[in-house]
């Protein structure tokens, strides 16, 4: 379940963000399917937390790239969220993923940094980091995102 239209109209993003990781706000589906949790947000940058687990292998044994792929795009795009006003929303435009190494579930917690780069009316750009619980780097993006106001997604 996400917020209504109508009350993330009334929130900044960093506002939204923050009330998520707080527990005021509920968490994103797809957080809550990949098991992502919020660790901290502040202006142009979201940092998530993950335990990959055997639900997240992919046939060889080793952690999807999916898995990699869609944490750094949600805290890279939230990144992004926390620099736009009340009643602004984005959407990801271009997504560029390097897997620097294998993750497996014996790789253990890790942590997803997004921070923005640029943020202008209609188009931001973000780069992000997933590195393990000692800071190995494991995986890095980059992302562009649209920016619109709420009403143009026509209820999305």
């Amino acid at each position: 379940m996400t917020l209504p239209n109508e009350q993330r109209a009334i929130l900044t993003g960093l506002q939204l963000m923050q009330g998520m990781f707080a527990g005021l706000f509920p968490r994103a589906p797809m957080g809550e399917l990949m098991g992502f949790a919020g660790g901290e947000a502040g202006p142009g940058f979201v940092v998530f937390e993950a335990v990959p687990t055997a639900a997240h292998l992919n046939p060889l044994g080793h952690i999807h790239g999916g898995f990699a792929a869609t944490i750094l795009d949600s805290c890279m795009g939230c990144a992004v969220h926390t620099m736009l006003g009340a009643g602004i929303g984005f959407t990801t435009v271009d997504l560029n993923i390097t897997y620097d190494r294998a993750i497996s579930p014996a790789t253990g917690r890790v942590f997803a940094r997004g921070e923005v780069i640029t943020s202008g009316r209609r188009i931001a750009t973000a780069q992000g980091r997933l590195t393990d619980a000692n800071g190995k780097l494991l995986a890095h993006g980059s992302t562009t995102c649209l920016i619109f106001p709420i009403d143009e997604a026509k209820g999305n």
